[in-house]
């Protein structure tokens, strides 16, 4: 029965499962559940499952909730990594361009050096080459005093030689061998056996330094 004093439409607030059900009926475990689902449901829960659930019918895969673009798999608005592989590409390109163009530049740099290096041994060999041929002369004027008795020239003479001859200078006095046109200037001549032209008699001694002839000798010519 309803109590006359009491509103019949203020009922008062919904009263919970387990504000209904008596404490001293309930175990333990019942109790925690029944405390549990009053947290659960006073916290908003059934509203964020429902949320959930609606995000889950568009969204099966869950990209979605973790803010991806389920088509490309990237974060929404962010594309710097689309085209990567292209990207990679087209840096390996580049990289390779720079590389054969340092390899080319390394290579004539190389052959640069090569050349400075000649073109430096060679100047010293002309120099060295122009003093040994001022000095042929010195060496004429020995042997020519030498050959007028001068006895006292020979050892000046054949130290001048010989350090020539260290660095490169040979003479070339030799008769009797086939004439040379690269070795031997002939100013006179003989009749031979009419075979081969042979070197009859030296006038005056050639050189040749470091296998380059500086002066022919001056050759006399059987033929």
């Amino acid at each position: 029965m309803t109590d006359p004093g009491t509103d019949p439409d203020d009922v008062g607030p919904p009263v919970s499962e387990s504000q209904s059900t008596p404490a001293g009926s309930m175990t333990p475990d019942e109790a925690a559940a029944l405390a549990a689902i009053d947290e659960f449901e006073a916290s908003g829960g059934a509203r964020r499952v429902l949320s959930t659930s609606a995000n889950d019918t568009d969204d099966p895969d869950g990209t979605g909730a973790l803010g991806l673009d389920p088509a490309s798999g990237l974060p929404f608005g962010d594309h710097s990594l689309v085209g990567l592989d292209e990207g990679f590409d087209r840096v390996a390109a580049e990289r390779d361009e720079y590389l054969d163009m340092a390899r080319r530049v390394q290579a004539e740099f190389e052959n640069y050096k090569r050349r400075v290096e000649g073109q430096r041994v060679e100047q010293v060999q002309r120099a060295a080459e122009a003093l040994v041929v001022e000095l042929l002369p010195v060496l004429d004027a020995c042997d020519a005093a030498i050959a007028h008795g001068s006895e006292d020239v020979d050892p000046i003479s054949k130290a001048l030689f010989n350090a020539l001859e260290r660095k490169g200078l040979v003479r070339v006095d030799e008769a009797d061998v086939p004439f040379d046109p690269n070795l031997h200037d002939a100013v006179l001549s003989e009749e031979g056996d009419g075979g081969e032209p042979v070197v009859a008699e030296v006038m005056r001694p050639g050189y040749s330094w470091n296998g380059r002839v500086v002066r022919p000798a001056m050759v006399k010519v059987r033929s």
